[in-house]
């Protein structure tokens, strides 16, 4: 008879501690669209939404806050792509980060960053409008031989994930408490130019 109560009060302390909690919560990584023609550059921008309650973030105490990414985004056909590199933006452009790295290899590029939360705190805005705060952007350069359709930009959910700064803390899709977010460039064809023809008498 004591069973089922018993039961109950130990789900809900389940449910009520913080980890929990924290644990069904996930930040937001997201990859921008973009169009553009073969031969030209596409700039796509890179967005973190740092969601209240989640295990890191702005509304959290210090050495809890979001101070370091790794996203890596895988892109096809790689072939469509002549070149892509990294660039800090939007709440991270004024920032200097303590380490910094962006390799690259046919078919993907990464942003890897890490910044000091005494001396360069990241200004997330907790639950910013979708898709939250742009953190950086991807330079593409389309190749002139690209054929029209998509290029699909895809994140790599194994090696992408949020930290503290000291590396003590992360959010990974395995640990349920980031959430991703896939991007495209549209390869638009290009439109021939028709020249118009004039009689000479």
């Amino acid at each position: 008879m004591l069973r089922t109560p018993l039961a109950l009060l130990a789900v809900a302390v389940c449910i009520a501690t913080p980890s929990a909690i924290a644990g069904n919560i996930a930040d937001i990584v997201t990859v921008g669209t973009g169009a553009g023609t073969p031969g030209t550059n596409v700039d796509i921008p890179l967005f973190i939404r740092d969601t209240a309650g989640s295990v890191l973030g702005i509304d959290q105490p210090a050495g809890s806050r979001i101070q370091s990414y790794s996203i890596k985004v895988d892109y096809a056909p790689a072939a469509s792509v002549q070149s892509v590199t990294f660039a800090r933006a939007g709440i991270t452009a004024s920032l200097t980060p303590t380490f910094e790295s962006s390799p690259s290899a046919a078919g993907s590029i990464s942003a890897i960053d890490t910044f000091s939360e005494s001396t360069n705190l990241i200004p997330f805005t907790s639950n910013a409008a979708v898709p939250g705060n742009q953190i950086g952007v991807l330079h593409f350069a389309l190749a002139a031989s690209a054929p029209p359709g998509t290029v699909t930009l895809a994140i790599d959910a194994t090696l992408t994930q949020l930290g503290n700064e000291g590396g003590t803390t992360s959010e990974t899709t395995t640990t349920a408490n980031l959430s991703l977010v896939n991007g495209s460039i549209t390869v638009n064809p290009v439109t021939p130019v028709r020249l118009q023809s004039f009689d000479v008498d």
